[in-house]
């Protein structure tokens, strides 16, 4: 960990922070991807490789689609628990703490983070996964690293919208907590960040 890693997330926190201020959902999006593309792109904790680093220009996204923007209740799951090992952190604990239902994706688990800070977590692998995203799926939330967009009372917002690739989707030198089996959808969701031309960051 360094201070550098620190400024990585205040300015993520930051720029969801301006997501949910934003007097509209597309403009939040709009100050968010353009933000990213600064962080990964001059930021020394970018989680680009240097070859990557050196000819980025910009992460590519799909069109903003308003209906893809939801505000769910976290209806109750039964209890279950993911353990997932690292190179780095070692086994990082969650705990399912209920689902959310996204319209034509379905129902999704929504877990928190059981270990210190704690945290939201929502990933999502849908039919895209493989093609034009990333195999191991997409985040939705992971609000321990600042990606909240709000809600109130039971609700989440939770948009499709800004699906972001996990930091191994970058480079090799990454681990990620993947999507598990209750959080992916035979639904292709052609929202969020996409792979760039080629097929892979690495």
């Amino acid at each position: 960990m360094t201070l550098t890693l620190l400024d990585w997330r205040r300015q993520v926190a930051a720029l969801y922070a301006a997501a949910r201020a934003a007097t509209d959902p597309e403009t939040g999006w709009r100050t968010w991807r353009d933000g990213r593309d600064e962080l990964f792109a001059a930021h020394p904790d970018s989680p680009l490789g240097e070859a990557a680093r050196a000819a980025f220009g910009g992460l590519p996204f799909a069109g903003y689609d308003p209906s893809l923007r939801f505000e769910p209740v976290v209806e109750p799951a039964e209890p279950a628990r993911l353990e997932i090992p690292t190179a780095s952190d070692g086994v990082v604990p969650f705990e399912r703490i209920g689902t959310v239902e996204l319209g034509a994706v379905g129902r999704l688990d929504v877990w928190w983070l059981d270990s210190y800070g704690g945290g939201v977590f929502l990933p999502l692998r849908d039919g895209t996964a493989g093609s034009s995203t990333y195999g191991g799926g997409r985040y939705l939330l992971d609000t321990v690293k600042g990606a909240d967009l709000g809600g109130a009372g039971s609700r989440l917002v939770v948009d499709l919208n800004f699906a972001y690739h996990p930091s191994c989707a970058y480079d090799p030198r990454w681990t990620c907590p993947l999507a598990p089996e209750g959080n992916r959808s035979a639904t292709p969701v052609a929202a969020g960040e996409q792979l760039p031309p080629g097929g892979a960051w690495y």
